[in-house]
């Protein structure tokens, strides 16, 4: 059903935009969700850039895909 991680993603870095695209969420939102631990951290590349390691990112958006499904069985929604 999902994509199998391409083992190429593990060295693969995505800006802290990318980031906010991949989970549709605001570059504050993600920057929130990192301070509080609640998304991977990133990547200090310096000069006050940061970037994040991809399969990580893509891993957390699978979590939150899980989690939902997991709801919608406990609720009885399918």
């Amino acid at each position: 059903m999902f994509r199998r991680r391409d083992d190429n993603d593990l060295a693969v870095l995505v800006s802290l935009n990318q980031a906010a695209i991949m989970t549709s969420m605001s570059r504050t939102m993600v920057n929130a969700y990192r301070t509080s631990g609640r998304f991977p951290a990133a990547v200090d590349l310096g000069d006050r850039r940061i970037a994040f390691v991809k399969s990580e990112v893509m891993e957390w958006i699978q979590k939150k895909i899980e989690a939902r499904i997991a709801e919608q069985v406990r609720s009885g929604k399918s």
